[in-house]
């Protein structure tokens, strides 16, 4: 913890959500993800004051493909521990609902740098 009077007097958000955003369907099908991530960024900014997204490249390793690369966007929002309680059931809502449009195996969720497949 850093002690400095300046801080002292300031909010902090000590949780951060990140959803993994795909860019592909049925394992290996490339799809435009800009749809997704915009609405992730608008269910994070709505549940927690903001969002950030940034691209990353994943991989994976699939049973019938073998090993997937794939274009993912980082989609993430720091949150107060509160908001985090009373407002994560949304968060989990959306990755359940992205992983049936997209015929995901799973959507990651990271909740405080622990994974989540959901």
């Amino acid at each position: 913890m850093i002690k400095n009077s300046k801080l002292q007097n300031m909010f902090k958000l000590s949780s951060k959500v990140t959803v993994y955003i795909p860019s592909t369907t049925d394992i290996d099908k490339e799809i435009d993800n800009t749809k997704y991530v915009n609405e992730c960024a608008t269910l994070l900014a709505d549940c927690f004051g903001g969002a950030t997204s940034t691209p990353a490249l994943g991989y994976w390793i699939s049973n019938t493909a073998g090993l997937v690369k794939e274009n993912t966007t980082m989609v993430f929002a720091y949150a107060s521990d509160k908001d985090l309680q009373t407002k994560i059931d949304r968060v989990i809502t959306f990755c359940e609902k992205l992983k049936t449009e997209l015929t995901q195996d799973a959507i990651a969720l990271e909740i405080n740098g622990e994974m989540y497949f959901i």
